[in-house]
């Protein structure tokens, strides 16, 4: 047993019993480090990572590969959902060197933390073009032993390159339009007109994208009908394709982390919290588009998987699940996505004829399997079936010759019993750490989609995971929030990830509840987050709060990939702070964090779509709606139901109830002061900068003010 075994990271634990010699990220590693002047081997990935769990099979669980570490490095094991300031550090670092970057990821570094060298998966044995990791481990030996120092020449070089890159040139004179065009423009250009999504395999949703072209659609097609709608198809495209292919989960919901081939079929079959908060108000807002049934209820089934297998007791959202899962009850192999694939007689077996056939028709399910060769080239799929509709309903309904209700009706009950059925096998790992900034995703998905779709479970769910924060993973003498939390125990010392994510979660929540506590939390935690990450002479957020020792550079990043950056929720969170309570300050450093960004706003848009999506919202004026009345009342609520119908990215919704809410927020807006009800009845006051028409009581008067 290694240094491990105290930790509470799921990912740690499993290697606890390794025979590698490791140590957690640390003083009482680096110390060692010093004292016997050994270079660091530094290990980073996850718990739910399949490469990891291979790497961790073929070479960290080899006595004679671990004698080999032990000997010669100081190991030291990092969760980078955990650690996400080292992981960013030292990916960095790997991308530089390598051209690419990903888990597990090896790094080699000087006893002062300085990396020299690093890379991703290594086999046991040089195989396929790759060294092996035995071959780099003795390779490193001798330089270290023969050339120390001119790898920690090299090191200071690297160290120095990854310090000017933090180094931003802000600029003032931006043209903010020019950008989010050829954001739109390389979109278009990218787009996969067959199969939906941007590039070819593997393809990965990223919901930011997403959120961006829905939002530019709907300005562009105030002066441009045609060109607007030319992005609102490649957007809801991309959606239909995913929901359609097996990177959902079509009998337990939610969705897998990514397709490794173009078609959105044979998914990487872990599911992430942060792709079903994102991916839940993506579909929230296509169905906000469209009124199209099937959006809302892709949203239904995500926030109905993570209420029933992401959910702790406690009220917070676990992080993970697994893509690997053992093949049977009492085997030993495991294999990925074996907990989710079919095999025809499997399906035969559990379901009717005439429904088995139908069903197999519907999803493509084959005799010999469904899944390409080139999508499995471990063969571990050999045989079986990823589910994926092969048509809508009404289509399979068209092409069997039966009507549609009866078609819908088949499905819907196996899919039933094929869930049952499924439940039966032995189910994946569950990375059961909650994560503050991946619950703050997650408060505003189930926020947003209860107010919308009139569905108090999931306002619910989102309030007992903010009590839950607030109870457990904050601290009322500092404000200061943990990182993440698990077994009763915290990880002190959060990111300015954290603090973003988690205020955009309560401004989702007060504008679906009007609880002005939820208010009060957000700018509180705003006011903590300015004090510990905001960059007064550069403007931005940096990711880690200063002082710590052991973190050479503090980064400062905008780049919005599976998840979006600190500062690219922070920009949309002052935004909506500054026209919700007329707040100056946060409207300045929106205008900062905007020039902090210049260089990639002006380079390569692309690459910051959630920045764009709050930089759209900037160029526009917004509205505030403000209900004056009690908002259980029929009457507020009517008038409340209408405001939220459609889409609206620019509105903020406030409450004039008459008590606490209305005196805290006339204190920092007193215009809301006079904001009544009319004649007793719920009004409706419609404002830009606080500048507001003459309210309105009944719903047919409010369509003229949307």
């Amino acid at each position: 047993m290694n240094s491990l075994s105290s930790c509470t990271s799921p990912y740690l634990l499993q290697h606890q019993d390794n025979p590698v010699d490791w140590y957690p990220w640390g003083e009482e590693a680096f110390a060692r480090a010093q004292r016997e002047q050994k270079p660091i081997f530094l290990s980073i990935g996850y718990s739910t990572c399949h490469w990891c769990h291979v790497m961790a099979h073929e070479s960290f669980e080899n006595p004679e590969i671990a004698a080999l570490l032990n000997e010669h490095f100081i190991c030291v094991k990092v969760d980078r959902e955990e650690r996400p300031d080292v992981d960013r550090l030292y990916m960095a670092f790997v991308q530089a060197l390598t051209g690419s970057g990903g888990w597990p990821m090896s790094v080699w570094l000087t006893p002062e933390l300085k990396p020299f060298f690093g890379g991703t998966y290594f086999p046991p044995e040089n195989r396929h073009g790759r060294v092996g990791f035995p071959s780099i481990l003795s390779q490193i030996v001798q330089v270290w032993r023969d050339s120390r120092e001119s790898v920690e020449q090299e090191a200071a070089r690297s160290l120095a390159a990854l310090q000017e890159s933090t180094r931003n040139e802000s600029s003032d004179s931006a043209d903010h339009v020019a950008s989010l065009n050829r954001a739109a423009d390389y979109f278009l250009r990218t787009y996969d007109e067959q199969w939906g999504g941007f590039g070819s395999a593997p393809k990965f949703p990223r919901p930011s994208v997403l959120y961006f072209l829905l939002r530019q659609a709907w300005e562009v097609s105030k002066t441009e009908i045609k060109a607007g709608k030319q992005l609102q198809t490649i957007a809801l495209g991309t959606l239909d394709r995913m929901a359609a292919g097996g990177i959902q989960d079509h009998l337990g919901g939610g969705f897998h982390r990514y397709s490794v081939d173009r078609q959105w079929h044979v998914p990487h079959f872990e599911k992430m919290l942060y792709d079903q908060a994102q991916l839940a108000v993506a579909y929230l807002e296509a169905w906000q588009v469209t009124d199209r049934a099937e959006y809302a209820e892709t949203v239904r089934d995500i926030l109905g998987y993570v209420q029933r297998e992401m959910t702790a007791e406690e009220g917070g959202f676990y992080s993970a699940e697994d893509a690997d899962s053992l093949l049977s009850h009492g085997s030993k192999e495991h294999a990925e996505g074996a907990f989710f694939v079919w095999t025809l007689e499997e399906i035969e077996a559990a379901l009717e004829t005439g429904d088995a056939a139908l069903f197999c028709e519907h999803y493509g399910v084959r005799s010999n399997g469904n899944v390409d060769p080139a999508s499995d080239p471990h063969g571990e799929l050999t045989g079986k079936n990823v589910l994926m509709e092969q048509r809508s309903v009404s289509g399979t309904a068209a092409h069997l010759g039966i009507p549609v209700d009866a078609v819908a009706e088949s499905l819907t009950s196996s899919r039933r019993k094929l869930f049952h059925e499924r439940a039966k096998r032995p189910r994946p790992h569950l990375d059961d750490k909650i994560l503050c900034a991946w619950n703050g995703l997650m408060i505003s998905a189930f926020s947003k989609a209860g107010a919308l779709l009139q569905q108090a479970e999931f306002i619910a769910s989102a309030e007992k995971a903010v009590r839950f924060i607030r109870l457990q993973m904050s601290a009322p003498a500092s404000g200061e929030l943990c990182r993440s939390w698990r077994s009763g125990k915290v990880m002190k010392g959060a990111y300015a990830e954290d603090y973003a994510f988690l205020i955009q979660g309560l401004l989702d929540l007060y504008e679906a509840t009007f609880e002005i506590e939820w208010l009060k939390w957000a700018v509180e935690l705003q006011a903590t987050m300015d004090r510990l990450f905001w960059d007064e002479e550069a403007g931005g957020y940096f990711s880690s709060a200063a002082g710590d020792p052991h973190l050479l550079v503090r980064l400062k990043e905008d780049y919005d990939g599976a998840e979006p950056s600190a500062n690219s929720v922070a920009a949309l969170n002052l935004l909506r702070l500054s026209r919700m309570l007329g707040d100056e300050e946060a409207a300045i450093k929106v205008e900062k964090i905007f020039r902090f960004s210049s260089r990639s706003l002006e380079g390569m848009a692309a690459v910051v779509p959630q920045l764009l999506v709050a930089l759209g919202s900037m160029l526009r004026s917004g509205r505030q709606m403000v209900v004056a009345g009690k908002p259980g009342s029929p009457d507020a609520k009517a008038l409340l139901a209408k405001t939220r119908k459609g889409f609206h990215p620019d509105q903020i919704l406030l409450l004039a109830d008459g008590g606490e809410g209305q005196q805290w927020l006339s204190e920092r807006v007193p215009a809301i002061a006079g904001m009544n009800p009319i004649d007793g009845k719920a009004a409706l006051y419609r404002c830009e900068n606080f500048t507001c028409s003459a309210p309105v009581t009944d719903v047919e008067s409010l369509e003229t003010l949307l």
